[in-house]
């Protein structure tokens, strides 16, 4: 749906936050919900495999015992059937969702039925909860059919520079030999920084993706367990808070709160829970819109074919695309709610967004220029606060359905467990989060010492070599980071 050129009218939001989770689709989460008028599940949707039929169940379990493959080649099995094939720059195929459990199977899952399981409403009552008392967004897909470091470059740039796999540590460090990732048209940062907008990024742990961006500073990061007494800062002037999830890479995600299928769903319900009460209980809650969304589907079963998209159009060279992908389809549903007291009760939305649909948001509220023909076209969130006055809302959200353990401070990596220390450190996230501790080394160190820690990242090869370096970076940053 192209954005109209005109300004939404001007309404009381002065604070937009954003927690962004991982790895999980819309009927995955809430396809079972029984949200009235929700695109969700009849329990009939199902895929074929091997002659065997599977169909959707609601009941999952609170981790996976494999994480689906997510990667572009195996969305495009996972959309478009068993055996298919991407034409490097030509047409992505007919989509017809038939091949999720093919991929999870092929991907190294030993039971077919894993994919096809959605949750009961019963088991995720925090997410249930705010879906119920705001504004679920039913048409919300991913930035492109592909993972998850690509996709959340969306969120912030509105463009993925091209993009379109999750990067190696050999790749990161040929990017900042080449003075950085180019995305020609910057970030939402930097426009926000332009116009004098103040911002805040907070991090579960101590490397958090977004501070791998260029013009992403040391002390604009603080640590989430700061976040609710901030609020609390008389004359608090941060306008868009963006949060990210602990993800505890390097253990192989098993205590992170991202939501990682190799986590305890749970942890993340807590996050989602404690982070809608510290805005609510805060002085802020009455200006502000919070937005809730997961950067990618997992590989998890969706039912909806995702739609054409508009490519960014932001010349960005095809140096970093794979796969020949134009970026002119958009990646599978994922679960998104919008809150505020300005938004009516129970309200379902299904006009279509993406991940492009944060930065335009900002834009409409903000008065800055799109960065890209994506964010452009990108309906604003802000169009779903249309009461006139705050309304009253829940102070508190449901416990999780079982009590994950406690959130603790980010912990001290030098006495950290690693999970298969052997593996190579090109796998999944971990490359993005390398990426994050080598520009913040880079950052608190001297110009002059920027070749050996290149030549330095270039030698890591697994995730103890890994560990072993973020563990170095985290002693210096650990003084200088805000507290």
């Amino acid at each position: 749906m192209q954005r109209s050129s005109s300004i939404i009218p001007f309404m009381p939001i002065e604070h937009v936050f954003v927690l962004m989770l991982e790895n999980r689709s819309f009927d995955h989460m809430l396809g079972f919900s029984g949200i009235a008028g929700i695109n969700g599940l009849t329990g009939s949707e199902s895929n074929t495999f091997n002659g065997s039929s599977y169909s959707v169940q609601s009941g999952a379990d609170r981790t996976m015992p494999t994480d689906p493959a997510h990667e572009f080649p195996d969305v495009l099995v996972q959309l478009c059937g068993d055996g298919s094939t991407y034409p490097s720059g030509g047409p992505y195929p007919p989509i017809r969702n038939s091949g999720f459990v093919a991929s999870y199977v092929h991907g190294g899952g030993a039971d077919p039925r894993e994919i096809m399981k959605c949750y009961a409403p019963a088991q995720l009552p925090v997410l249930n909860a705010l879906a119920r008392e705001f504004a679920v967004c039913d048409n919300w897909h991913a930035s492109l059919p592909g993972p998850t470091w690509p996709n959340r470059m969306f969120v912030h740039a509105a463009s993925s520079g091209g993009l379109d796999h999750s990067p190696s540590v050999a790749e990161i460090v040929e990017w900042e030999t080449l003075s950085g990732f180019p995305l020609p048209k910057g970030t939402i940062f930097d426009r926000l920084n332009a116009a004098g907008i103040p911002r805040r990024l907070y991090g579960g742990d101590d490397f958090p993706m977004v501070a791998a961006l260029k013009g992403v500073h040391l002390d604009d990061i603080r640590h989430y367990n700061q976040f609710a007494a901030d609020l609390h800062q008389p004359g608090y002037a941060d306008r868009y808070i963006f949060i990210e999830p602990a993800y505890d890479v390097l253990n192989k995600y098993r205590d992170g709160n991202s939501q990682h299928p190799l986590a305890d769903v749970t942890r993340g319900e807590a996050l989602i829970k404690q982070t809608y009460e510290a805005i609510r209980n805060s002085p802020v809650w009455e200006t502000s819109l919070f937005i809730l969304a997961w950067d990618e589907h997992g590989g998890f079963y969706d039912h909806v074919a995702p739609p054409a998209a508009p490519p960014p159009g932001d010349g960005a060279p095809p140096t970093f695309n794979q796969n020949g992908f134009l970026f002119d389809v958009y990646g599978a549903r994922v679960p998104a709610v919008v809150i505020s007291p300005l938004i009516p009760q129970n309200l379902v939305d299904h006009r279509l967004y993406d991940h492009t649909s944060i930065p335009a948001t900002l834009e409409s509220l903000f008065r800055i220029a799109p960065l890209t023909a994506r964010d452009r076209a990108a309906l604003p969130l802000n169009s779903l606060c249309t009461l006139a006055a705050p309304r009253s809302t829940p102070a508190a959200l449901p416990n999780p359905a079982s009590a994950p353990a406690p959130a603790a401070p980010p912990s001290n990596l030098a006495t950290a467990h690693v999970a298969a220390p052997s593996e190579t450190v090109n796998e999944g996230n971990l490359p993005a989060v390398v990426h994050s501790a080598m520009q913040q080394d880079l950052k608190v160190s001297p110009p002059e010492a920027r070749p050996a820690i290149l030549a330095r990242v270039r030698t890591l090869q697994n995730r103890a070599d890994a560990l072993q370096y973020m563990s170095e970076v985290q002693q210096k940053i650990r003084p200088i980071r805000p507290h």
